[in-house]
């Protein structure tokens, strides 16, 4: 029996990890090897690393620490969390763990632009051609020439939002543009210029990526596909946690879900899909959790 299990190996998870393990607790982690940081190039945001680090890099050093405080980690993919009687089983397919509490920390999946390459999605968004979040990375595309794959509120939000770092902002349809007129006004009043889709074809030439639009072909220093995400909820809905229509778990202020002993860190819970947030979620998480095992019975060395 665990003390936690976290399911989810990201900034999230690794950082609830370790501060469950130095509180002396039984934990293991599972890691399907599909964190979003993982694929960050390099980040700026963090603070404590001057000149920015790798997201591979981050997690490395994450891993490396939580292994220091003894912390198991298991390569599968968790396919169900149950609720037992005063605790949880958790399956990799036919293999089976139970623990007291349960934090999941599974995050997010982002939408890639339709029809592009594998191989090329890779290298444009290691080469910052390709990127997903303004937040982290829209410093680095200050006065540059900028695409936003997108539409709709959602769309003109992002090109709004990056219209902050430069003035060549462009917004492509995806297919179509459903745009209403407040939307059409507040793009036309801050220059930013629409673009009709369907977009594809995508290569890289040079620095630039390079796509087909209804008007032609069209190159950017950057383009940030503005499509939505996934939010990996479902392990928790299906134990019966409640979540948002967009599929955000529900949690209170110390992060616990609906279902008492199960909890709920980083990108799968609504709010700022940062590193830094996700990591400060994962230490209330943490000792909260640490609190209520503590009330079930007491811990003393």
């Amino acid at each position: 029996m665990e003390d936690c299990i976290i399911v989810g190996a990201g900034p999230a998870g690794l950082t609830a990890a370790i501060y469950l393990a130095r509180f002396h607790l039984k934990v293991r982690m599972f890691d399907c090897g599909s964190s979003r940081a993982a694929m960050i190039p390099r980040t700026h945001n963090h603070a404590g690393y001057p000149g920015g680090i790798p997201g591979p890099e981050l997690l490395r050093r994450m891993r490396d620490q939580a292994a220091e405080f003894g912390v198991t980690r298991e390569e599968c993919r968790v396919t169900e969390i149950e609720p037992l009687d005063g605790c949880f089983r958790i399956s990799c397919g036919d293999r089976n763990w139970e623990a007291r509490t349960v934090l999941l920390a599974t995050g997010v999946i982002n939408h890639r632009p339709e029809g592009m390459d594998h191989a090329l999605h890779d290298a444009a968004l290691a080469g910052g051609q390709l990127r997903y979040c303004p937040i982290c990375d829209g410093y680095e595309v200050t006065d540059k020439r900028v695409g936003v794959i997108g539409t709709g509120d959602h769309g003109m939000r992002e090109a709004l939002f990056l219209r902050g770092y430069t003035r060549d902002v462009t917004l492509i349809a995806p297919g179509v543009h459903d745009l209403d007129d407040a939307c059409r006004a507040a793009l036309d009043d801050a220059g930013v210029v629409l673009v009709e889709g369907p977009c594809g074809d995508y290569t890289i030439d040079g620095n630039r990526l390079v796509l087909d639009t209804a008007e032609g072909r069209v190159a950017f220093d950057s383009v940030y596909p503005a499509l939505g995400s996934t939010i990996r909820s479902d392990l928790a809905v299906a134990a019966g946690a409640a979540a948002t229509g967009e599929g955000c778990l529900t949690v209170d202020d110390h992060m616990r879900t609906t279902v008492p002993g199960l909890f709920a860190a980083g990108d799968v819970v609504l709010g700022l899909d940062q590193v830094s947030n996700a990591m400060g979620q994962a230490g209330v998480a943490a000792t909260t959790i640490r609190n209520a095992l503590n009330d079930a019975t007491p811990l003393r060395r």
